[in-house]
């Protein structure tokens, strides 16, 4: 199922992370995703662009714990946070994107302050060291470990990395322009400097006013692997977003493996999403309706009860 807005109109999408929800933490993670989207929703609604409506989504989402981005983030191998966020223009094409990034509160902010600089992806610390210049807000690296981290990391020892995902947004603004971002810590116990699909154009994100915005979460060297973004791209002028998501995850599970989830939208406004994994908290809205929707699953029967 699909929704549309008018061809003169915004329309945002945000997304927790396609992995399997703790018990207990339903709610905090539908509040979570709401939230972020009360913050972008309220820029488009001011007559902001979409890339400002992106940010301010994930800078809401960085800020909770719930989500593995910013503050929360998964701890490597080494104990430590290494984040990757990536911001892309559909009107210009233009990106910003950081890799293994430390010590930044908000490494969308990074990635934002990049997108019109002519590098279009910087890691470790070099992202680090254009954090600092471009005047993002710095903390210790540890000031990142949320306690809940903590303890999934010491309870770790000897396993395998785990599963936890990248969050992201894309949006329309009331000028026709899309935008695409992503933010996340990777995944648990990952090996240090290990980089997924997230800052990587066309694999974890992509935003294009000429054919559609896509942000994806999930197990990125399976997204990388079938640049799964861009193979969404090529398949939506034929399919709805739900349609082309459906697709082409299912299409990655059966030739590379793994789970994944994306959330969409087209020039002319349609929102779509899908997963294959157990949950993806999600949240959208658009001008043509005063109602906020909320999900924690792609369940049939929830949508045709909400429309």
């Amino acid at each position: 199922m699909t929704d549309s807005v008018p061809a003169v109109g915004w329309a945002i999408i945000v997304h927790g992370g396609a992995h399997e929800i703790p018990s207990g933490k339903e709610d905090a993670s539908r509040a979570g995703v709401q939230a972020a989207l009360q913050a972008g929703r309220q820029v488009l609604q001011d007559g902001g662009t979409a890339v400002e409506a992106v940010v301010a989504a994930l800078r809401v989402l960085e800020d909770d714990p719930t989500f593995n981005a910013g503050y929360g983030s998964a701890l490597n191998s080494d104990g430590t946070v290494e984040m990757d966020s990536a911001l892309m223009d559909g009107a210009t094409l233009d990106i910003g994107a950081v890799a293994g990034l430390a010590g930044v509160r908000h490494p969308s902010q990074v990635a934002h302050g990049l997108l019109r600089e002519h590098e279009i992806l910087l890691i470790s610390e070099g992202a680090s060291r254009y954090a600092a210049e471009s005047g993002a807000e710095l903390c210790r690296p540890e000031d990142l470990i949320s306690p809940e981290q903590r303890q999934a990391f010491e309870q770790l020892a000897a396993q395998t990395p785990g599963g936890h995902d990248t969050v992201g947004c894309v949006a329309l603004d009331l000028e026709g322009h899309l935008a695409a971002g992503t933010s996340t810590g990777g995944l648990e116990g990952q090996r240090a400097g290990r980089v997924g699909d997230s800052p990587l154009a066309g694999c974890g994100f992509y935003a294009d006013d000429r054919m559609g915005a896509v942000a994806l979460t999930g197990e990125g060297e399976s997204l990388a692997r079938m640049m799964t973004a861009a193979r969404f791209l090529s398949g939506l002028p034929n399919h709805t977003p739900d349609d082309a998501l459906q697709q082409v995850l299912e299409a990655m599970g059966a030739r590379v493996g793994g789970t994944a989830g994306g959330i969409a939208l087209t020039p002319g406004g349609e929102v779509g999403w899908w997963h294959t994994s157990p949950d993806m908290p999600v949240a959208y809205a658009h001008s043509s309706s005063d109602h906020i929707h909320v999900y924690t699953q792609k369940s049939q029967e929830q949508l045709n009860q909400d429309r």
